[in-house]
């Protein structure tokens, strides 16, 4: 795998579980068979309608406004350091093709609640980290360890890391 192939959803990985991570890196993806997952799109596609998604290759992005800032929808109702690096690695992919993003949106619509991260040199120096750490995850020959159940509550690869 290349810095280039490393997507929102891989950074999200890294943060929320690496297991979880090397999993989706191996070609692992139960997602579309998880009802969270399910419920997480019918709550993008219901909320931001009017917006197009920006697609970058590995990363997709809900959209981006007149203003340069990027904005993603969570089905969540509240905002995780996994949510935070995600919209900060799309910053750091827009600004390597030329968009000049200021910062990012969280939206989440269950709670009508947003939040606003501003992008600058310490995000920038936060996403090469993040690139960096989630190639040498994928790369590993071996799964990292599992995270203790009580963490895995809603996860869509919970069969795979509990099954016996």
């Amino acid at each position: 795998m290349r810095p280039e192939d490393i997507g929102g959803v891989h950074i999200k990985y890294l943060h929320h579980c690496r297991r979880q991570l090397w999993l989706y890196a191996c070609g692992v993806r139960p997602e579309q068979l998880n009802a969270a997952v399910q419920l997480g799109e019918a709550v993008h596609d219901v909320s931001y309608r009017r917006n197009s998604p920006v697609d970058l290759g590995a990363a997709v992005l809900d959209f981006v406004d007149g203003e340069q800032w990027v904005h993603e929808v969570k089905s969540s109702s509240r905002s995780t350091t996994a949510d935070e690096a995600q919209v900060v690695h799309y910053c750091y992919r827009l600004r390597q093709v030329g968009v000049p993003a200021r910062g990012a949106v969280l939206h989440y619509p269950k709670t009508r609640r947003t939040k606003k991260i501003e992008y600058d040199d310490a995000e920038a120096d936060r996403a090469e980290r993040d690139i960096a750490d989630a190639l040498a995850v994928t790369a590993a020959p071996e799964s990292p360890p599992r995270l203790a159940r009580t963490r895995c509550r809603g996860c869509s690869f919970v069969d795979y890391c509990w099954s016996d």
